[in-house]
């Protein structure tokens, strides 16, 4: 199941009040299983490169099933995924991009956040993300 626009704008407002808890101002990105924008918000005052930047993160974690910031610790130099974020268009590896799990143990969608620090991004992400689904994934998330 992907994610739904109600679920999207549910995560969003969750992302959106932690944000103004940390003080600051976030781009947030929700996508669906398929890695396609479903809603998106940008708080004003946030930047305007954080607009890809959120985008990419959701792209990023939908596409490999995991937290943005894992992929990032894989892609170091040496690392197995080294290289990875020059694929697909472009790819996030830093922080602030979560997987949503749905009720069956299915990647439906995921979330990506950007604005601040790192902490703070994944923090925003993970408060939008948890709101609708878990984030933790199953061996294998998809269904073929």
């Amino acid at each position: 199941m992907h994610v739904t626009i109600e679920d999207a704008h549910k995560a969003i407002e969750a992302a959106r009040a932690k944000a103004v808890e940390l003080d600051t101002q976030m781009c947030i990105a929700v996508v669906d299983s398929g890695g396609n924008l479903k809603a998106f918000y940008r708080m004003d005052g946030a930047w305007v490169g954080s607009i890809d930047i959120a985008q990419k993160k959701a792209k990023t974690s939908v596409f490999f099933g995991m937290m943005t910031g894992q992929i990032g610790q894989l892609s170091q130099p040496g690392g197995p995924l080294f290289g990875i974020e020059h694929s697909n268009e472009g790819l996030i590896t830093f922080p602030g991009g979560i997987p949503i799990v749905d009720k069956d143990g299915e990647m439906s969608g995921a979330i990506g956040v950007s604005g601040s620090s790192v902490e703070n991004d994944h923090a925003v992400a993970l408060a939008g993300a948890s709101t609708i689904g878990a984030t933790e994934l199953p061996a294998h998330p998809w269904r073929t």
